[in-house]
């Protein structure tokens, strides 16, 4: 059956491509004598399984299939995607929409080019021991947060329920909640919520709290570009997500190899690898980008998920004007 939904995925994020870059059209002639183009991805993170499609297709030689040369520069906290891309020091990037957006806004012409993933994954865990059962009962407690645009859901969270919280700046472990440093902890379902129960926390000592559940979601990892190299090599844009697509596709149909794959690219990056815990968060990355019964076409950002985050984000000062959607889900020369 995962196989099926893989295949149906590599449909419908190609229709969806396909549209999005339908005047590109390169001849079978010209694509035979074509020669690799050299291009850079910095995805959002270090090497994990969050990103086991692209490391797929850039194993697999994918990439140099669809005609690139592909260098993936290996993020990380000291890496900074947006960064990158708005300095020209990468081609393509994985960015949160909310990331995505304030640059946009704060003039960095960048364009959505494929939107992975759909759904949020972000959740505040707390332990029910602590008598956190309500969004109302973290009133006053101590929660742990992740900085910049990382925050803003949450902040947003506390906003829609009127709680004022005592905010608790967060590393990228979750150490200080297991040492019970904090009440509440910001998570992500496919990374951190395993680590806690990997830690020995059964799930039903824990109260969970989605944001998407809560009216809250803001739509994920994305592909982006700047609008020059749309305009300047449409065909290669189209090229890297027809490519990208086709290794999350291969992926999700051969997870074991997929898995192998990733965390030979983490051990070259000196990070360490925990199978159990890869495997899990490529499931849950499966199912944010192939929610179970979903038939809708994926691989791009629907409007009405746009139009939310931007009045999110204007509403917690994070932007002034939400950027126009056509203008940053496709450029002049893309279309």
């Amino acid at each position: 059956m995962r196989g099926v939904r893989a295949i149906v995925l590599r449909a419908g994020l190609t229709l969806a491509i396909m549209l999005f870059f339908a005047s590109v059209t390169v001849s079978p002639a010209a694509a035979a004598e074509r020669t690799l183009k050299k291009a850079t991805f910095i995805p959002l993170w270090s090497p994990q399984a969050q990103f086991a499609g692209y490391y797929t297709a850039f194993d697999k030689g994918i990439y140099r299939k669809h005609g690139i040369d592909l260098t993936i520069i290996s993020g990380g906290p000291s890496y900074s995607p947006a960064k990158y891309l708005r300095n020209g020091k990468a081609d393509f990037a994985v960015l949160w929409l909310t990331t995505a957006m304030e640059e946009r806004s704060s003039g960095v012409k960048l364009v959505n080019i494929a939107q992975i993933v759909q759904k949020s994954s972000m959740m505040l865990v707390a332990r029910k021991s602590s008598g956190i059962d309500t969004p109302a009962d973290m009133k006053g407690k101590k929660v742990g947060l992740w900085g910049d645009v990382f925050a803003i859901p949450p902040h947003a969270f506390f906003k829609k329920y009127g709680l004022q919280v005592r905010k608790v700046p967060q590393s990228y472990t979750v150490n200080l909640f297991l040492r019970g440093g904090i009440d509440v902890t910001s998570a992500m379902w496919y990374n951190e919520y395993h680590t806690i129960i990997n830690a020995g926390l059964d799930p039903d000592e824990l109260e969970v709290f989605f944001l998407k559940d809560h009216g809250l979601n803001l739509p994920e990892d994305g592909l982006y570009a700047l609008e020059k190299t749309l305009k300047d090599d449409p065909a290669l844009a189209k090229e890297f997500v027809l490519a990208s697509l086709e290794g999350w596709s291969y992926a999700f149909a051969h997870p074991d190899e997929a898995l192998d794959i990733v965390i030979k690219y983490m051990q070259e990056a000196k990070i360490p690898a925990n199978r159990m815990h890869q495997k899990w968060m490529l499931e849950r990355i499966h199912d944010l980008i192939i929610p179970e019964g979903c038939r809708d076409v994926t691989g791009q950002l629907q409007q009405g998920d746009y139009q939310a985050t931007g009045r999110i984000l204007l509403e917690d000062g994070v932007i002034r004007k939400v950027p126009d959607f056509s203008a940053f889900t496709r450029s002049s020369g893309a279309h």
